[in-house]
C-alpha cells in the first residue's frame, strides 16, 4: 500500500522543493534589483555637484548660487573655457603641473620597484625596523616639516624650483609606493624565480622579463595614485613657489577663487572642469588594472 502512494510522495516532495526555490529566486532577484536601484541612486547622487559645476561653467552668470531651482543655464556660452585658456596663464600651470608628477613619477617609482622588491625577496637584518621606521616617518603630518623645509630650500636656494619640489614629493611617496609594492611582490611565488634561474636567468633578466611583467597591474596602479597625489597636492605646491608663473594647478585654482570671489564663480568652475580631465582620462585607461592591483597585494604582508 505504501510503495502505491510513494510516487505521489515523491512528486509532491519535489514540486514543493521546486515552488521554494522559485520563491527563493524571485526574492533574490528583486533583492538584488532594488540593491542595483540603490547603488545608481548613489551614483547619481555623487554627480550632481559634477553637473552643477559644468553647468556652472559654460553659463554666462556670474554667481554660484541663484535663488532659481532650475539648473540649466539661461544661456549656453564657452567664453569661461576661452578665457581660461587665453586670459589667465592655465597653460603655464598644466605644465608645471604635469612637470612635477611626471618627474615625481619617474624618481619615486625608479627607487620605489627595487626597494619593494629587495624588502620583499631578501632577509636582511633590520629588514622589519625599517620598514617599520619608514612607516612611521610617513605617518606625520605634512605641515610639521614645513618650517624646516622652507629654511632649507632657501639656504639651497630651492624656492620656486620644480626639483625641489621633485624631491619632497618623491621622498613621501616612495614610502607609499614600497609599502604598497612590497604586498604584491609577496604574492608573486618564489618558484617562478627559482625555475628562472635554473634555466639560466640573471638578475637583471630575472627582475625585466618576469618580475616586472607579472607585477604590472601594481606598479601601474601605484604610478597613477602618486601622480594624482601631485596633481592635487596643494600645500608644499602653495608654499614653496611663491611666483605666479611657477604656479601648479591647485596654486593656480586657489588664485583664481582668491581674486574673484564674488564674480567668477563660472571661471573657477570652467578651470576646476579642466584640471580634472586629464586625470579622469588617466583612469579610464588603466582601469582593466585597478582591481588586481589594489587587492592582489593584500593576499600576502
Amino acid at each position: 500500500h505504501f510503495c502505491n502512494y510513494y510516487p505521489v510522495f515523491l512528486l509532491d516532495k519535489q514540486s514543493t522543493e521546486g515552488g521554494n526555490g522559485m520563491k527563493r529566486s524571485v526574492k533574490r532577484t528583486i533583492g538584488l534589483a532594488f540593491l542595483n536601484l540603490f547603488f545608481i541612486s548613489i551614483c547619481l547622487a555623487g554627480l550632481i555637484p559634477i553637473l552643477y559645476a559644468f553647468l556652472l561653467s559654460v553659463s554666462s552668470g556670474s554667481g554660484a548660487l541663484t535663488t532659481g531651482l532650475s539648473l540649466l543655464p539661461e544661456k549656453f556660452t564657452l567664453d569661461n573655457y576661452r578665457s581660461i585658456l587665453v586670459e589667465k596663464p592655465f597653460l603655464k600651470w598644466l605644465f608645471n603641473s604635469v612637470l612635477l608628477s611626471t618627474g615625481t613619477m619617474v624618481l619615486a617609482m625608479g627607487t620605489s620597484v627595487t626597494a619593494s622588491y629587495a624588502f620583499s625577496r631578501f632577509r636582511f637584518p633590520g629588514r622589519t625596523a625599517v620598514m617599520q621606521l619608514l612607516l612611521l616617518l610617513n605617518a606625520f603630518p605634512q605641515i610639521l616639516s614645513m618650517f624646516a623645509i622652507f629654511r632649507l630650500f632657501k639656504l639651497l636656494n630651492l624656492l620656486n624650483s620644480h626639483a625641489g619640489l621633485i624631491f619632497i614629493y618623491s621622498g613621501s611617496m616612495c614610502i607609499f609606493s614600497i609599502w604598497n609594492m612590497k604586498g604584491y611582490f609577496d604574492s608573486i611565488p618564489v618558484e617562478i624565480e627559482e625555475a628562472s634561474k635554473i634555466d639560466g636567468a640573471g638578475n637583471l633578466t630575472l627582475i625585466a622579463k618576469i618580475i616586472l611583467p607579472l607585477a604590472r597591474p601594481a606598479i601601474i596602479v601605484t604610478a597613477v595614485m602618486v601622480l594624482i597625489f601631485v596633481w592635487n597636492e596643494y600645500l608644499f605646491a602653495t608654499t614653496f613657489m611663491l611666483r605666479e608663473e611657477s604656479y601648479t594647478l591647485a596654486g593656480g585654482l586657489y588664485q583664481l577663487q582668491a581674486n574673484d570671489y564674488s564674480r567668477s564663480w563660472p571661471l573657477f568652475s570652467a578651470a576646476a572642469i579642466l584640471v580634472s580631465v586629464p586625470i579622469l582620462i588617466i583612469f579610464f585607461c588603466i582601469q582593466k588594472y585597478m582591481v588586481s592591483g589594489l587587492t592582489a597585494g593584500g593576499v600576502k604582508g
